[in-house]
């Protein structure tokens, strides 16, 4: 560039070393808790993301990467889906606005999602738990699943499927350290 021309500001270099910001701005997930339990009590039906109402407090109590899944549950109450006992503990510098710990949260799906949750929850053994708590692009989201229970036999059978999965990478991973200690 010569002195003195001029040069959109879209074209411009990113100030910085990397060039980007601390933000994922490519829509990457940021995950903040899990419920892992989930996946080993129930068999997932179905996956949806929906939007989480939160205050102030709650927003920035998970940007520093603490909340739990573990006793949470969703429930259909008015055409609404509400977040149930998801722990998301108080903001440490909040001062009396700080929120409740425990209190049920609104979750934001479209209409069409709601009445197929609804109807498919209703079903004996359907339940609708939710599964992640996340940052993408900078707003907080929930991934709820559609589950059935899984039986005590179900939840063995799962385990022995991972436990040989295991062994199996592992005894090809062996196989091919052999393999590269022979040709070097």
């Amino acid at each position: 560039m010569s002195k003195g021309m001029f040069v959109p500001k879209e074209s411009q270099p990113k100030q910085g070393a990397s060039g980007k910001s601390g933000k994922d701005k490519d829509g990457k997930r940021k995950i903040v808790a899990q419920n892992k339990k989930a996946r080993h009590d129930y068999a997932i039906v179905d996956t949806y993301e929906a939007g989480i109402v939160l205050t102030g407090t709650e927003v920035k109590s998970l940007r520093q990467g603490r909340a739990s899944l573990v006793d949470g549950f969703v429930q259909i109450d008015g055409n609404e889906a509400w977040l149930h006992n998801a722990h998301i503990p108080e903001y440490s510098q909040g001062t009396w606005t700080n929120h409740s710990v425990r209190r049920k949260r609104k979750l934001l799906l479209h209409r069409e999602e709601i009445d197929k949750l609804e109807s498919k929850s209703q079903e004996t053994g359907h339940t609708i738990v939710p599964l992640a708590i996340y940052f993408k692009d900078g707003r907080a989201k929930a991934e709820i699943a559609l589950a059935k229970g899984k039986k005590e036999y179900d939840k063995r059978q799962t385990l022995r499927e991972q436990q040989d999965r295991r062994d199996s990478d592992r005894a090809i991973a062996s196989a091919k350290r052999r393999q590269r200690a022979r040709e070097r």
